[in-house]
């Protein structure tokens, strides 16, 4: 008997250390600001820059790895269940059961690697395809009413001369002139040139494709997968009828998008002579006036979404630029992150610039400043400077946000870059001309080359607006900020009284007016000066998450089913 319980308790312990070390590497495993580590004893820490560090116990059986914390952050004291697979140094992970949330977010389709050890890159392969149409553009010419790209003219998101009303009211009719329908799901904010307007939607198998409006922090991915199709429409300004509606791409989306966006959230371009649409991972689509495909650009996969856990994937958002016959694109993903222009008239790429970058959704701006014309990107790592002409880098300033969106402006002689994530939330005011780099040292907020910078104090989502020498900065939750553009000092800080699902789209101004639009759709007409004061409110009846566009004495708005066309009548 008692050789019978030494075997029984060899074979436990044996079994207990076969299930407890397992084939897990016993060195840390790095993604990104994560460590994990898994100790051949049967604990494990996992630890990253602002997230609760978690620390437990292991086991493995076959494929199966249970964690178990005891003294974990609350809600996660009960076991967690996950497949792994190991393939030379990296390690992966799929959840089987978790209720703890940090935990679950942390590992479920994460990849990891030993620590200092970098993921392979493969080569990102560009592809060019010539569309049906035939002979060269015409030459440019100006058009200036037209808005022709996200926020108009060189962003600025401003448009004096509009004579537009202070109340509308689309239940009534009232100053709405036309309204036309639109198919499918977009946050992409329409564009104007001439006579006509052009819109993009992702159209989705499913039906009615939807999204999570509101003030929240989910990283979740939309579970939509079905196929869609990717349109572009153009629609007469005048009558709201469509002239011409074209399917760029159909099928499966090739990347994720985040649950309070699409899969048509990039804003379209033109120069007056070719419209140009990005959808992302689907490719980069230019159509001339008449409808016709010049040319697309596949770019391949594209991933962009959380910047600690890159299985995070929420899409791009970014929109294309053309400046000079060259069709600008920003592309900073989870793989690699890069610059590109390519010839508008042909597709063919011209210059391409590597950046080491972290995902971002914010779109690039070429100004002309008395430097020379400069090409101004947002993004976590660095604010950049370029030559737009060769994507040549000219000058970087770091303090960023984790996330950026808002897109660069350029006012009264100073670029203007803000951010929303805390704990930075930067806004930086930069002089055109600068070289190399203008980070500024712990505890300043000023340099040569940079007039003036706040932290704390940028926008999540909207673009920052500057209008008659004042800076305006309206935060997701309704906090709306105005300051003396030259100086930085702030003139008023006020709440807005309808904050409601939050706010998502940027402002515009027109004839001393700033127009504010909610997620819910109600749109706040606010008097520009030294003192808020808010003049009218009109609600437009759907969800509204697009930028609007001013053109000839007419504001056209996307909301979520409708183009709105408001005016005098």
């Amino acid at each position: 008997m008692p050789r019978l319980l030494t075997l029984a308790a060899l074979l436990s312990t044996l079994a207990g250390t076969l299930f407890s070390q397992g084939p897990l590497p016993s060195g840390p495993l790095a993604i990104r600001d994560f460590t994990l580590q898994f100790n051949p004893a049967g604990t494990f820490a996992l630890s990253g820059a602002g997230w609760p560090s978690m620390a437990g116990t292991w086991v493995v059986a076959g494929s199966e790895l249970t964690l178990q914390m005891p003294d974990g952050p609350r809600g996660c004291t009960g076991a967690g269940r996950y497949t792994f697979a190991v393939a030379g140094d990296s390690v992966s992970f799929a959840v089987i059961a978790d209720n703890c949330q940090p935990r679950r977010m942390i590992l479920h389709s994460s990849h990891w690697l030993p620590r200092g050890v970098a993921a392979p890159r493969a080569e990102r392969r560009i592809v060019r395809t010539a569309g049906a149409a035939k002979g060269a553009l015409p030459r440019p010419v100006a058009s200036p009413g037209s808005w022709p790209s996200f926020r108009g003219h060189e962003a600025t998101g401003v448009a004096d001369g509009q004579n537009l009303p202070d109340e509308w009211n689309p239940a009534t009719g009232a100053n709405i002139l036309w309204r036309a329908p639109i198919a499918g799901l977009a946050h992409s904010s329409p564009i104007v040139w001439g006579d006509l307007v052009f819109v993009t939607s992702a159209i989705s198998g499913k039906g009615h494709a939807t999204f999570k409006p509101g003030l929240y922090g989910d990283g979740d991915a939309s579970d939509d997968r079905s196929s869609h199709r990717w349109v572009l429409s153009a629609i007469d300004k005048r009558t709201g009828k469509v002239r011409w509606e074209r399917t760029a791409v159909e099928g499966e989306p090739l990347n994720k998008r985040h649950i309070k966006s699409t899969y048509a959230s990039s804003s379209p371009v033109t120069d007056g002579r070719v419209v140009v649409a990005w959808f992302g991972s689907q490719g980069i689509y230019a159509y001339d006036f008449d409808g016709t495909l010049r040319w697309k650009v596949d770019l391949g996969r594209v991933d962009m979404g959380a910047y600690d856990i890159p299985s995070y994937e929420w899409g791009p958002a970014s929109s294309p630029i053309i400046w000079n016959g060259l069709v600008i694109v920003q592309c900073d993903t989870q793989a690699d992150s890069f610059l590109l222009a390519l010839d508008a008239e042909t597709g063919d790429l011209l210059w391409k610039t590597s950046r080491e970058e972290l995902p971002s959704w914010g779109t690039p701006t070429v100004v002309t400043t008395a430097a020379g014309p400069e090409l101004i990107t947002n993004a976590s790592n660095f604010v950049r400077g370029y030559d737009p002409q060769t994507g040549r880098e000219l000058w970087k300033l770091g303090g960023s946000s984790k996330i950026t969106a808002p897109t660069p402006i350029f006012s009264n002689g100073l670029h203007i870059i803000a951010s929303g994530r805390a704990p930075e939330r930067p806004v930086f005011a930069v002089k055109p001309g600068a070289r190399g780099d203008l980070t500024l040292p712990k505890g300043e907020d000023h340099s040569a080359q940079v007039a003036w910078s706040k932290t704390g104090r940028g926008s999540y989502m909207p673009t920052p607006l500057a209008y008659r020498g004042m800076l305006y900065v309206l935060a997701n939750n309704g906090v709306f900020d105005a300051y003396d553009l030259a100086t930085g000092k702030e003139i008023y800080r006020q709440r807005l009284p309808l904050v409601g699902s939050g706010y998502s789209a940027s402002p515009v101004a027109a004839d001393g007016r700033i127009y504010l639009s909610n997620e819910d759709g109600e749109m706040l007409v606010v008097e520009a000066g030294a003192a808020f004061k808010l003049l009218a409110t009109n609600s437009i009846g759907e969800m509204l998450m697009a930028t609007p566009a001013l053109s000839d004495g007419v504001m056209y708005v996307r909301a979520l089913s409708t183009l709105f066309a408001i005016g005098r009548r």
